[in-house]
C-alpha cells in the first residue's frame, strides 16, 4: 500500500498543476480501499487536515498497514497451531 501512496505523491508532483498540502492529503485519503475507511475516518476526526504534513500522513499510514499485517499473520499462526 505504501508503494501505491509514493506512487500518487510522485505523479502530483509530476504534474504541472500545483497541489496544496491539504489537497494531497485528500487525495490519498480518498484512494485508499475500504479496508481502510475506520483509519480514514479516525484521521479525519482526529487531526486537523489544513495543517497536517503529507509525510506524517504517510507516516500514520505505514504504522496502520504494518499493524494490519502483523494481525493478520497472527490469526494464521493461530490456525496453523489449532
Amino acid at each position: 500500500m505504501i508503494t501505491r501512496l509514493t506512487d500518487i505523491v510522485n505523479y502530483l508532483e509530476t504534474l504541472e498543476n500545483t497541489y496544496k498540502e491539504l489537497e494531497k492529503v485528500m487525495k490519498i485519503l480518498r484512494s485508499l480501499p475500504s479496508k481502510w475507511d475506520t483509519k480514514v475516518t479516525t484521521i479525519q476526526e482526529a487531526k486537523d487536515l489544513t495543517k497536517l504534513p503529507l509525510e506524517e500522513l504517510i507516516g500514520s499510514l505505514m504504522t496502520y498497514e504494518i499493524n494490519l499485517a502483523k494481525k493478520q499473520q497472527d490469526g494464521e499462526d493461530k490456525r496453523r497451531r489449532a
